[in-house]
């Protein structure tokens, strides 16, 4: 699946495609429409890849920050925290429910 570039609306992506097509119709084939978007692969640059089609190939794919934390180190550390968000979540579901039913509006569990 392609990503759209971020701040690229709806109107511009139902276009693009018909831009394209226009432009390829007066032989001014853009390398790319807007990046990330569209591209123009000759015969020869899909033979260069072994006709795999993959859009990451020909389009490209944002650039990613390393933040240099290991992955497995990063999950681990993701994991506790959403556990104790989660724990968190719990005792404010409860307070609610307390103050809900004090004031004699209490919910189905």
């Amino acid at each position: 699946m392609l990503q759209a570039r971020p701040g690229l609306v709806v109107s511009e992506r139902t276009k693009s495609p018909s831009l394209w097509q226009g432009e390829k119709r007066r032989n001014k084939l853009p390398q790319t429409l807007a990046s990330n978007f569209c591209y123009s692969a000759t015969k020869d640059k899909i033979a260069e890849h072994g006709y795999v089609l993959t859009p990451g190939l020909h389009v490209g794919a944002e650039e990613v920050e390393d933040d240099g934390e290991p992955f497995g180190d990063k999950m681990q550390r993701l994991t506790a925290e959403l556990n104790e968000q989660f724990a968190e979540s719990s005792k404010l579901e409860a307070a609610i429910r307390a103050n809900l039913e004090r004031l004699g509006f209490p919910l189905e569990t």
